[in-house]
């Protein structure tokens, strides 16, 4: 009966970051970015982000949480992000972005994370982003 209960509610918890995900390419795509949600991305060790976007000469990673009040990025899905624009986009570094993306409820909240963080191994053990925060990223007037 309980391991039942678990699947039910790992279907819920899926459920919503597939929502969110979703919700995010479609407000990449209303903001002027080609977006795709990578269907595999998953807790492997594979450097995938939940989605790709790109607009213009500018390319982004986003790990997507569904949350509340807060969301929590673990330092090993944010590694994932650099290892995946460092390996799979051939561009200068200012032209790719690692973001953690947190909706909650109707609010979006953006924060890209540094390369010079990246680069000298000094990630945090995760990254935290409050309802009451403002992000550091506005898809809205953001690199062109």
């Amino acid at each position: 009966m309980s391991k039942e209960i678990d699947r039910i509610k790992l279907r819920r918890w899926r459920k919503r970051g597939f929502y969110s995900e979703t919700v995010l390419v479609k407000l990449l795509h209303k903001k002027g970015y080609y977006a795709v949600r990578v269907p595999v991305s998953n807790p492997s060790l594979n450097p995938l982000p939940d989605i790709m976007a790109r607009k213009g000469k500018h390319s982004y990673a986003f790990e997507v949480k569904n949350a509340t009040y807060y969301a929590y990025f673990p330092k090993q899905q944010i590694d994932k992000l650099f290892r995946f624009l460092h390996e799979f986009i051939p561009a200068e570094n200012e032209y790719k972005h690692a973001v953690v993306a947190a909706h909650l409820g109707k609010r979006w909240l953006f924060k890209e994370i540094s390369w010079g963080d990246w680069e000298k191994n000094k990630l945090p053990d995760k990254v935290r982003i409050l309802k009451r925060d403002r992000g550091n990223l506005n898809i809205d007037t953001t690199y062109t």
